[in-house]
């Protein structure tokens, strides 16, 4: 099957198939003012002219009015708002729910939905029920292996310094979440802005960390492997809500979210290798 490459703003989005332009087009995905080019083609062309000279013609999208351009018009859903934010019609849970489980198994098409601006209180209340839920979990469940299996004849020295410690992280996982979402999302935004991929405000870029993070903290709840899981699919979901959300390219959306994780990482590398030689240095002096 032919594919058939898609750009806006200058940046190529990637490669697909009609049906899944078709598709975009229709859910608000891709606009009609993004450019298309296939093999054959002498050049770029927007693609409201270029669905047009496909079998079915133009797809029918909405205009900036909201209505349609023909008479099976159907409007977009770019930036009408993800369940959550329609809460109030849909119900608490229910609206919470939707959410999680878009984000979580349709990434792309949650994030071309999510308004990117509106309020902050909102993506942070979402962000704290699933940051806390999976904290307080978690911990309980690492609570709970204390007192199981091999990890039974030690318990009486370890219950105490871990109980402690599971008491404050359960009472401070409040603070905890709030405090990282917008530490995280400042330095995400610096991030973007330094690989040229912020198109829009800081208040896009805590959403998505937001929605993100309030959908995958919950795989915290996984026994033995959930923080692992999680931590890997808030970063896929990161690359993919910032590119979504801002209209940029994903190669400088997935720049932007490994940049602090490289640097940290060199970081790293470089203080174990200043310590050795530091360690180095005074056993040859002894």
């Amino acid at each position: 099957m032919a594919l058939i490459h898609v750009a806006r703003g200058g940046s190529n989005i990637g490669s697909f198939p009609l049906e899944e332009i078709r598709e975009g087009l229709r859910t608000g995905r891709f606009l009609p003012t993004d450019v298309a080019w296939e093999e054959g083609m002498p050049e770029w062309k927007p693609l409201s002219q270029f669905m047009a000279g496909k079998p079915g013609g133009a797809e029918p999208v909405a205009d900036a009015a909201g209505t349609g351009t023909g008479a099976a018009a159907l409007p977009s859903t770019a930036g009408e708002g993800l369940p959550w934010e329609h809460r109030a019609k849909l119900g608490f849970w229910k609206a919470y729910l939707d959410t999680v489980t878009m984000c979580l198994t349709q990434p792309a098409k949650a994030f071309s939905t999510m308004k990117p601006e509106g309020d902050m209180l909102g993506p942070m209340l979402f962000a704290l029920i699933g940051g806390c839920a999976g904290i307080i979990v978690s911990v309980l469940a690492q609570l709970a292996l204390q007192s199981v299996g091999f990890l039974a004849d030690r318990q009486n020295a370890m219950m105490g310094t871990f109980g402690v410690w599971a008491i404050a992280y359960i009472l401070l996982s409040p603070v905890i979440v709030i405090v990282g979402m917008f530490v995280g999302s400042a330095i995400l935004h610096v991030c973007l802005l330094i690989v040229g991929g912020a198109k829009k405000s800081f208040e896009t870029t805590f959403r998505v960390c937001c929605f993100a993070t309030g959908s995958t903290y919950l795989l915290y709840m996984i026994p033995m492997c959930g923080g692992l899981i999680a931590g890997v699919w808030n970063i896929v979901l990161e690359c993919i809500g910032l590119a979504r959300a801002h209209e940029t390219d994903t190669g400088k959306a997935v720049m932007a979210v490994l940049l602090p994780i490289i640097v940290c990482c060199g970081v790293a590398v470089l203080v174990a290798v200043l310590g050795g030689f530091s360690a180095l240095s005074l056993f040859q002096k002894h």
